[in-house]
């Protein structure tokens, strides 16, 4: 059995367009094999849901940096513990609720002597100004359940952040222009391997193959856990913090990338 788990922005979705369309083949040939899709993103389940309607995207999907698992209830037989139900979706969350975050972001501001401007903090406006995002994209992409995006700090460098944020409790993805206050528990890695484990149980004795898909240091948890580690290199190359790691790089940036990539990989797959 082959799983595909691909993070979205810059990696199934381009980085300048948020386009998909150089991965529809693609997208179409995996899915006539019945091979599930799963987003790994830092987006929340509101921008999941529509890019998955839109794509036709029908599996599971891990959300908002490994913090939640959303799995359809047509995929009930993925669930083999007591899950929340969340709306349409049984819900595995792995981090903390919106809440905890939110009061972190004010804990780590206290800790560090500066001010930091979360979402939470940002109009619908702000963030349109600051993502380029239409204002319904940026209403979904606001909705957070889960985690808390802040503006990356140009004066506190990465592991002063981290340090602060591990004694109160919780982790940080650190971005270019944002970063992710998450919970100590969450995290793409964890999440991908608690669904695995989650198929694994259901196809016991087959051989489950997986294969990941990330451009950026914030997938490397991912891609550290699947079998088949796959880099998108973005318009510049690959992400500096992924070089050497001895990975395939897709040929092409974006979707393109992402479909010639992945149908080279099915196609050597024998499984």
């Amino acid at each position: 059995m082959l799983l595909i788990f691909t993070d979205l922005d810059g990696t199934l979705l381009n980085s300048d367009d948020y386009g998909y369309h150089g991965a529809i083949t693609a997208i179409a040939d995996l899915q006539q094999q019945q091979i599930p899709i799963i987003p790994v993103t830092s987006k929340t389940r509101a921008e999941v849901e529509v890019l998955s309607t839109e794509i036709g995207l029908t599996d599971s999907f891990i959300v908002e940096n490994g913090s939640a698992i959303f799995i359809p209830k047509h995929q009930d037989y993925l669930v083999s513990e007591e899950l929340k139900i969340s709306g349409k979706y049984y819900l595995m969350q792995l981090g903390c609720v919106y809440a905890q975050v939110r009061q972190g972001l004010r804990e780590l501001m206290a800790a560090i002597g500066e001010e930091l401007t979360g979402f939470g903090d940002l109009t619908i406006a702000e963030i349109m100004q600051l993502t380029g995002l239409s204002t319904q994209e940026a209403q979904r992409a606001k909705n957070r359940e889960f985690t808390e995006p802040f503006i990356t700090p140009k004066n506190v460098d990465a592991d002063r952040l981290a340090h602060h944020l591990k004694a109160l409790g919780f982790n940080v993805v650190v971005g270019d222009r944002f970063s992710h206050l998450i919970g100590q528990t969450a995290g793409k890695g964890r999440a991908v391997q608690w669904l695995v484990n989650q198929y694994q149980q259901v196809n016991r004795g087959e051989t489950i193959t997986t294969i990941g898909l990330g451009n950026s240091p914030n997938d490397l948890a991912m891609l550290e856990v699947v079998d088949i580690p796959i880099i998108i290199p973005g318009i510049k190359g690959v992400h500096p913090g992924l070089a050497n790691q001895g990975w395939k790089v897709a040929p092409f940036p974006g979707s393109v990338g992402w479909g010639v990539a992945v149908a080279e990989e099915v196609k050597g797959l024998i499984y």
